[in-house]
C-alpha cells in the first residue's frame, strides 16, 4: 500500500485540481524514490484511461495485444502516464491510481495545462534517469500533452526513447474541426506504427495490425465520451 487510508487526504480526486492533489503527488514522489522498477529489455509507456485499473480497460488490451504479440510478458515492463503522472502498470489497482475519475484532456484551463507539461516533464526525466540501466529499449505510445511532455523529458536526458506515432501518421489523421485534433490512439495507422517500433526491438518481422478500428469508441477517446 503507497498511501495507507488514515492518511489519505479528503480532497476530492474528481477535479481538474487533481493534478495539485496531494495523494497524487505524494503517490508519484514514492514511485520516483521508493519504488525499484525491475530489469527488461523493453519498457513501453502507455497513456492512462478512463476506466479502472488500466491493464481492464478496452484501450489496454487493445494495447496488451499489440504488445503481447510481439514480446514474452517477462521482457516488457509496461508504465502508464499522463494525468496520473508516471504510474508502473503492476501498481494500477493501488490507491489514488485506481480511484481518481478527472480526464486531463476535457480540461481548458490554460495553467492547468501548462504546469500539467512541466510537472509531468520532470516526472518522466526522473523516471527516465532513475531507471537508466533498468531497460535496453524504450518505446512511449503517445499523441497530445502526454508526447508534449515525453518528447520535452528525452530532450532534456541522453536517454532514448522511440515516440510513436509516427509524426507523418500524425499529420495525416488531424482534423481541425474535432475537439481532439489528432484523433484516436485505436487508428489503424498509429497502432501500426507502435506495432513496427515493437517488432523492431523484438527482431520480428513487419506484421499488419489487422482490421481498421477507427470507428471503435475506447476509453482513451475522451473527447467523444
Amino acid at each position: 500500500m503507497i498511501i495507507p487510508e488514515n492518511e489519505r487526504s479528503d480532497k476530492p480526486l474528481d477535479t481538474e485540481q487533481l493534478i495539485y492533489h496531494p495523494d497524487m503527488k505524494r503517490a508519484n514522489e514514492w514511485i520516483l524514490t521508493e519504488y525499484q522498477a525491475p530489469v527488461r529489455d523493453v519498457c513501453i509507456f502507455v497513456p492512462c484511461s478512463r476506466k479502472k485499473p488500466y491493464h481492464e480497460s478496452p484501450s489496454h488490451r487493445i494495447f496488451d495485444r499489440v504488445i503481447f504479440g510481439a514480446l514474452k510478458p517477462e521482457n516488457v515492463h509496461i508504465v502508464v502516464f499522463g494525468t496520473c503522472g508516471v504510474t508502473p502498470r503492476e501498481l494500477d489497482t493501488e490507491y489514488p491510481f485506481m480511484d481518481y475519475k478527472f480526464m486531463l484532456g476535457r480540461c481548458d484551463v490554460p495553467k492547468i495545462k501548462r504546469d500539467f507539461i512541466k510537472m509531468e516533464t520532470e516526472r518522466l526525466v526522473r523516471y527516465l534517469e532513475k531507471t537508466r540501466n533498468n531497460y535496453k529499449h524504450r518505446i512511449a505510445y503517445c499523441i497530445g500533452d502526454f508526447r508534449t511532455a515525453m518528447e520535452n523529458a528525452v530532450e532534456m536526458t541522453d536517454i532514448h526513447v522511440n515516440i510513436v506515432p509516427k509524426k507523418g501518421s500524425i499529420s495525416e489523421n488531424i482534423t481541425m474541426d474535432k475537439k481532439f485534433i489528432y484523433g484516436s490512439l485505436n487508428q489503424k495507422n498509429y497502432l501500426q506504427d507502435f506495432a513496427d517500433a515493437i517488432n523492431m526491438v523484438a527482431g520480428n518481422p513487419t506484421r499488419d495490425v489487422g482490421a481498421d478500428n477507427e470507428a471503435t469508441v475506447n476509453d482513451n477517446d475522451w473527447y467523444i465520451l
